[in-house]
């Protein structure tokens, strides 16, 4: 090595990894980051209040509006629109590093059939045992009880539970597995460290519903990484993600009540 020569990256190099940096943390903060830290706090709410865990509830679809039907409506898309802005904000900054936009983390309609059948799969095994062991961490008194939903009875409580659904799957993958894993990548993490990044994030925005709720999507987390790096596309595990969702708030409104094994509030 000449004398002087210096060593370590590039100053352009360097630049480009704080901006990588800044950026990935502005797109957490304005999304699953921000709900992490809600979520954190709602947790440590739950545990200084009197009762036990189960003995509280975490409702995911409540009312903004309670008799005020078209009002409540209003609400309710305003909410599922605006909570996909960080994908629109995802897919504007691929494209202008040079990407396919949404495409590059195989977000896309190119191979419909494939993303529907994988996910099916991937829905069915996971959703039941999913569900399994939210029954099990909550009889044991590590989880709140779930409320998937608590919407009027009206003509639009299927399709925005379905919307909602869809919403929170493709927030979620498209964040944490395709921009996440890409970003960590470029960063120079290991494979191992971004897998345990983003399966420790996606458990951390599941904390209000307690610790079953953590583990449990953190252990997911972990599939769903391992599955998109085996198959480069997030459409399969968009698919999966919103039929277990799907599943979840839409049976619960046609079983609560009237099946002894559901927890209700």
């Amino acid at each position: 090595m000449l004398p002087g020569a210096r060593t370590g990256p590039v100053p352009g190099e360097a630049a480009r990894r704080r901006t990588l940096r800044s950026e990935t943390l502005l797109v957490l903060a304005l999304s699953l980051g921000a709900s992490a830290v809600s979520s954190l706090i709602s947790f440590v709410g739950a545990l200084t209040r009197p009762g036990g865990l189960r003995d509280q509830a975490a409702n995911l679809n409540a009312s903004h509006a309670p008799g005020r039907p078209w009002l409540d409506l209003s609400w309710q898309v305003f909410g599922i629109a605006t909570a996909l802005v960080p994908v629109l904000l995802v897919a504007h900054l691929l494209v202008r590093e040079g990407a396919p936009g949404l495409r590059a983390v195989g977000f896309d309609r190119d191979r419909p059939g494939f993303d529907l059948t994988r996910g099916t799969g991937v829905a069915a095994a996971i959703g039941g045992t999913g569900l399994l062991f939210y029954l099990g961490a909550r009889a044991a008194g590590f989880n709140l009880t779930v409320v998937p939903e608590s919407l009027p009875d009206v003509w639009w409580k299927i399709p925005v539970l379905v919307a909602s659904a869809v919403q929170n799957a493709v927030l979620e993958e498209v964040v944490v597995l395709g921009y996440l894993l890409r970003r960590l990548g470029q960063l120079g993490w290991t494979p191992v460290a971004a897998l345990a990044a983003s399966a420790v994030l996606r458990g951390s925005y599941h904390l209000y519903q307690g610790v079953g709720g953590f583990i449990g999507n953190m252990v997911m987390g972990v599939v769903f990484v391992l599955l998109y790096r085996r198959w480069g596309r997030v459409g399969p595990l968009v698919a999966a993600h919103a039929l277990i969702d799907i599943v979840a708030f839409v049976g619960y409104a046609l079983l609560a009540g009237k099946v002894g094994w559901l927890p209700t509030a």
